[in-house]
């Protein structure tokens, strides 16, 4: 399956391949990893319970562009960006460099092989008076490949036009507005997109595809493309909150969780106990077997103003007044906003033949054909790239 994630948030351009090949990661890789993973079930989790719609979020490209941020923080302002985050207990006093360097090798594993391409785009954008200072620019440009650049933000309409024309530009042309509206106050505005491209290593036939029914609720029906492949799948079950696990892998080391809820649990239910520690217990008790797999066609498209959302994980200060942020000799500047957008199409597109099994008799049938979650990660790594949650495959 040949997947288009588009993402924004903040972060400078970066092309890269990830293949199947996974090589042992380092100890401190793998603490960092962790540690963005427990931030990614937080972030989700506030942002699964005030809506109840679709959601798409890219909880390592959150990190990765305030971790960016951080670096250009002092005091308790950078602190609580890193307390935030969950970062600080990877903090080492006398290596200031420690955290930039971490970020960099998490970030040269996901994007090591070849199944995943990846054309990402990281940016602060500053109000035009103010004056940048040359080293955060150069360590975030080495370590986070992240942009410092202005825009006339007093222009409304030019500063519209520089921040699309850049997501446009790294982008490839794949994310046309990146934002429609700006208020001429801003001073400082994190943007960051994703596009991403996979191919499954086991695709669906297009061909056998069918229109099926998926169960909204249980007042609403609707129709839609379902894709269906029998082969060998990883599988578990979590008894303690009743939830099916299903394992889609991508070539190249990244997989997709797909997490379905029993008909008579509430999917908001398991909104709320997504943890780390349990997405880390359901990758580790997956087992192999024989299985047709239905899955809905769908695309998503999500866009969020995090702004109003990080404050209720313990990030507020670098909005206020009072932030202390060193990355530029302007005095008083503050973080007005964090533009985070999201774009996935999930479809049978994919490199190779189709397969399946051979024989007479099929094997048992998982339908996703009600709401239903999605983790996509790095298999190496475990670091999710993606999560969302598919309420209605016919909306974006």
């Amino acid at each position: 399956m040949k997947t288009a994630i588009l993402f924004l948030l903040a972060r400078a351009s970066f092309l890269a391949t990830i293949s199947r090949a996974q090589q042992p990661v380092s100890d401190d890789v793998a603490e960092l990893a962790a540690k963005n993973t427990e931030f990614a079930a937080s972030l989700y989790r506030k942002v699964a319970s005030a809506s109840d719609d679709n959601i798409l979020l890219s909880p390592l490209s959150v990190s990765v562009g305030l971790a960016a941020l951080s670096a250009g923080a002092g005091g308790a302002t950078r602190e609580q960006l890193l307390q935030g985050l969950g970062l600080a207990p990877l903090e080492r006093n006398g290596q200031p460099e420690r955290l930039p360097q971490l970020f960099q090798k998490l970030q040269e594993e996901v994007t090591r092989s070849e199944g995943l391409r990846l054309y990402q785009a990281t940016a602060l954008f500053l109000r035009q008076q103010a004056e940048v200072v040359t080293s955060f620019s150069e360590l975030v440009k080495k370590f986070y490949g992240a942009d410092v650049t202005k825009a006339d933000f007093g222009n409304a309409q030019a500063a519209k036009n520089t921040i699309n024309d850049y997501v446009n530009s790294k982008t490839g042309g794949r994310v046309a507005e990146a934002v429609s509206s700006l208020d001429p106050t801003i001073q400082l505005m994190l943007v960051s997109s994703v596009f991403a491209q996979g191919t499954w290593e086991l695709p669906f036939n297009r061909s056998a595809t069918q229109e099926e029914r998926f169960y909204v609720n249980k007042y609403k029906v609707v129709q839609v493309p379902m894709m269906i492949r029998a082969d060998k799948y990883y599988l578990a079950y979590d008894p303690s909150i009743k939830l099916g696990v299903l394992k889609l892998p991508y070539q190249g080391g990244v997989a997709m969780l797909v997490l379905l809820p029993d008909k008579d649990v509430d999917y908001t239910s398991i909104d709320e106990m997504l943890t780390a520690e349990r997405f880390l217990g359901w990758v580790g008790k997956l087992k192999k077997t024989k299985l047709e797999v239905q899955l809905p066609r769908f695309s998503l498209e999500q866009s969020y103003g995090m702004r109003n959302i990080l404050p209720d994980l313990g990030i507020t200060d670098v909005f206020e007044n009072t932030a202390n942020l060193t990355l530029s000799s302007e005095s008083g500047l503050k973080l007005s906003e964090v533009l985070h957008k999201v774009m996935i199409d999930v479809s049978e597109r994919g490199t190779g033949t189709t397969s399946g099994l051979g024989g007479s008799s099929m094997p048992p049938r998982l339908t996703i054909n009600r709401p239903f979650l999605f983790i996509i990660y790095h298999e190496a790594t475990k670091s999710p790239l993606f999560m969302g949650r598919v309420i209605d495959p016919t909306k974006k």
